[in-house]
């Protein structure tokens, strides 16, 4: 196991575990060592404090195992702001009828119910690669699973939610070379239920 594998899961065993990240993302995707693409996602929370906004992030896989990403968002309601960092390191891969397995540990930095919160999360998450009308798509679900934490009122709350969804190539002449995600967001235990749409574009 190399230092980044290591790293990634000391982080997420013994960081101060706080809330939930703004949706999966790209990383449950095949790419390639090295590629790099930057997306736009739509993001509708329906749950208290929420309302419609849009995300940018920025995706790179570094290395056979390893995927990044960051990005920042924006929306109406309470949850207004947020800018988020990422690492999801691959236990298992997509292979026959094995289903991918991964770790995706989130630093989110967030204004909340008019709070500002810095938020660490730990998520394992599964994929599956199946071929839909001659199209190959990736379905995935993830479990993030941390504590949040207030500094200015000294409070915390568990949380868990479950996260589903879909990543592929957009099977439209023409557009086959961009990917999209689409991503259900429900809470289990005092977080937030949400709706995540994106579109990304390869940058190599």
């Amino acid at each position: 196991m190399n230092k980044i594998a290591l790293l990634v899961i000391f982080i997420g065993l013994f960081a101060p575990v706080q809330t939930l990240a703004y949706g999966t993302g790209y990383v449950t995707y095949p790419l390639m060592p090295e590629k790099r693409i930057v997306s736009t996602e739509f993001t509708g929370i329906a749950s208290d404090g929420g309302g419609i906004g849009v995300q940018g992030r920025f995706t790179q896989k570094i290395n056979e195992k390893m995927i990044v990403d960051a990005g920042l968002g924006i929306a109406g309601g309470e949850r207004d702001s947020r800018f988020f960092v990422g690492a999801d390191y691959e236990l298992f891969p997509d292979y026959m009828n094995q289903p991918r397995v991964s770790t995706k540990v989130t630093y989110t930095n967030a204004k909340e119910f008019d709070l500002r919160r810095n938020i660490f999360s730990i998520a394992p998450t599964v994929s599956k690669g199946f071929s839909f009308w001659g199209n190959e798509a990736y379905p995935f679900f993830s479990l993030p699973i941390g504590v949040n934490l207030n500094g200015d009122r000294k409070t915390y709350e568990s949380q868990i939610n479950a996260n589903f969804g879909i990543s592929g190539n957009l099977p439209i002449e023409g557009y086959r070379d961009l990917l999209g995600t689409v991503e259900t967001t429900i809470s289990v235990k005092d977080s937030y239920t949400a709706l995540f749409v994106g579109i990304s574009y390869p940058l190599n």
